[in-house]
C-alpha cells in the first residue's frame, strides 16, 4: 500500500512536471488525478502539487518590487493554499486508516507515533522542492563557483535528510502494518481561515453591524 520511494519519485515528478510549464499552464488539481492507477498515488500527487503552488506564490511575497496590494492579494492565496495543502495531507492520513481498518490492521494498544504518515509525506514534498531549486542554483551559468559549491554542499544535506526520512516513513508503515506502532489523524484545525474563529474577521464585521 505505502512504498516511500514510490512517493518520494511520484513528488520529483510533479516537480519536474510544475516547473517544465509555465505557471499558468501546471497542472491542476483535476490535471494530476489521470496521470496514476489507484487512489493512493494519485491523493500523494495532489498534494505534492499543492505544496509547488505554495512554494511559488511565497517567493512571489518576497519580491523586492511588490507592492503594498500586491503583498495583501498574495498573503490570501497563501493561506488558500496552505489550507489546501493541510487539507490534503490530512486526507492522506484518513485514506491509509480507512485501508487499515478493511484489513482489521488497526491495533488500539500499539504504541502511539506522535507523527503520523500525512505529516512526513509532506515533509518529503517540502524536501523534494528543496532538492530541485537547490540542483537549479548549482546550474546557474551567472552565478560564482563558490555559489555552485556551496549548493553541492546544501543539495547533499538535502538528498541524506531525505534519505532519512523516507526511512523512517517506511519503518513506521512496516511497524503498523505489524501492530507494534499506531498513529492518528491530527487535525491541524487552522483557525486564520474561518471567519468564525478569526476574531480580525468577525470583529470587523461585528463592528460594521453596530450601530
Amino acid at each position: 500500500m505505502l512504498s516511500a520511494n514510490q512517493i518520494v519519485m511520484v513528488q520529483d515528478r510533479e516537480t519536474l512536471a510544475w516547473h517544465q510549464t509555465t505557471v499558468d499552464a501546471a497542472p491542476t488539481m483535476e490535471q494530476v488525478e489521470p496521470g496514476y492507477e489507484g487512489d493512493w498515488l494519485a491523493a500523494v500527487a495532489r498534494q505534492h502539487v499543492a505544496n509547488c503552488e505554495l512554494w511559488h506564490i511565497e517567493d512571489e511575497a518576497r519580491r523586492p518590487g511588490a507592492t503594498d496590494a500586491e503583498l495583501a492579494d498574495v498573503k490570501r492565496r497563501i493561506d488558500r493554499t496552505n489550507q489546501r495543502r493541510n487539507d490534503l495531507a490530512e486526507a492522506l492520513d484518513r485514506f491509509l486508516l480507512e485501508w487499515l481498518q478493511t484489513k482489521n490492521l488497526l491495533v488500539a494498544h500499539a504504541p502511539l507515533h506522535s507523527e503520523s504518515p500525512g505529516l512526513i509525506i509532506d515533509r518529503l514534498s517540502i524536501l523534494s522542492l528543496k532538492i530541485y531549486h537547490t540542483r537549479e542554483e548549482t546550474e546557474r551559468g551567472d552565478a560564482s563557483p563558490g555559489h555552485r559549491e556551496r549548493n553541492l554542499e546544501r543539495l547533499a544535506i538535502l538528498a541524506e535528510q531525505r534519505a532519512d526520512l523516507a526511512g523512517c516513513l517506511h519503518v513506521l508503515w512496516q511497524q503498523t502494518i505489524d501492530g507494534t506502532r499506531r498513529f492518528k489523524l491530527y487535525r491541524q484545525l487552522k483557525m486564520y481561515n474561518d471567519p468564525l474563529l478569526n476574531p480580525a474577521i468577525y470583529g470587523e464585521r461585528l463592528g460594521k453591524a453596530s450601530p
